[in-house]
């Protein structure tokens, strides 16, 4: 499940983005130690070289693209349908990043 707090943060961090408090930032652009990991550096490279996104990270832009597509929505039973796919979708993210969490 996500965090109560994961929306305020994600419209925290964004106003922080468009007030420029990112920029000049020390050690922009290097890649943080703590999250390399030798054991990890084929895979690394191998997503990186073919431009590979994590299943996480798709399933977030989808469900973001759906909840956007149902603000614009008018009929209702395509509201209906589009938030039982926001709901499938939501749910198989909470459930890649429980495993994400547990299993690395």
């Amino acid at each position: 499940m996500s965090h109560p707090l994961n929306s305020a943060i994600e419209m925290a961090i964004k106003a922080a983005d468009r007030s420029d408090e990112f920029q000049n930032l020390p050690g922009a652009g290097k890649s943080l130690e703590f999250l390399s990991n030798p054991k990890d550096a084929v895979i690394d490279r191998l997503m990186k070289e073919n431009r590979v996104k994590p299943l996480a990270v798709h399933l977030k832009n989808k469900v973001t693209k759906l909840r956007q597509a149902l603000q614009a929505e008018t009929d209702e039973a395509v509201r209906k349908s589009l938030m039982k796919e926001i709901a499938d979708q939501q749910l198989r993210l909470d459930l890649e990043l429980e495993a994400l969490r547990k299993y690395g």
